[in-house]
């Protein structure tokens, strides 16, 4: 049996903040506000796999409003998403994402996001697609007042 999921996340920027995107820490001036680190991009990733096998979503395991995940490093978060999926029998296909953020440039950071979201979940990085875009300075991502990520995964049956 293979099942797709897909996720989706967005979280406001400001100054002062840190930025964490798939798992790595990005020098930018401006960072996500969140409960937890608010890596966008692994939200959404931890939204498609659980969605993929009907486990619901990423506020159902891992709620905002609990100090338990009060800043708490979102691989975390990915490592245990991983585990809901192994225990419900499925293994990781492929992930395909795309973050949207006019700035700051990501592409030379994707390597080493897909390097450790990789290592994270036990997969190989080829099995990672980590793209980034702009959206030409059009709405709250090309404004610079937030950052958002989009997320598909297949997984497959064991």
């Amino acid at each position: 049996m293979i099942r797709i999921g897909q996720g989706y996340d967005v979280h406001r920027l400001a100054e002062g903040e840190t930025l964490w995107l798939g798992g790595i820490l990005i020098p930018h001036h401006k960072g996500t506000v969140a409960h937890s680190d608010g890596d966008v991009l692994i939200h959404a990733i931890c939204d498609a796999l659980l969605g993929a096998v009907n486990l619901g979503d990423i506020g159902t395991h891992f709620p905002d409003n609990t100090e338990k995940f009060k800043n708490i490093d979102s691989k975390i978060l990915l490592k245990e998403t991983y585990a809901l999926l192994k225990n419900a029998g499925f293994d990781i296909v492929n992930i395909d994402t795309t973050v949207s953020a006019q700035q700051p440039k990501l592409k030379p950071f994707i390597p080493e996001m897909k390097k450790v979201m990789a290592e994270v979940l036990g997969v190989e990085a080829e099995q990672i697609s980590v793209k980034a875009t702009t959206t030409e300075k059009l709405g709250f991502e090309g404004r610079e007042e937030g950052i958002s990520a989009l997320a598909v995964v297949l997984v497959q049956k064991k």
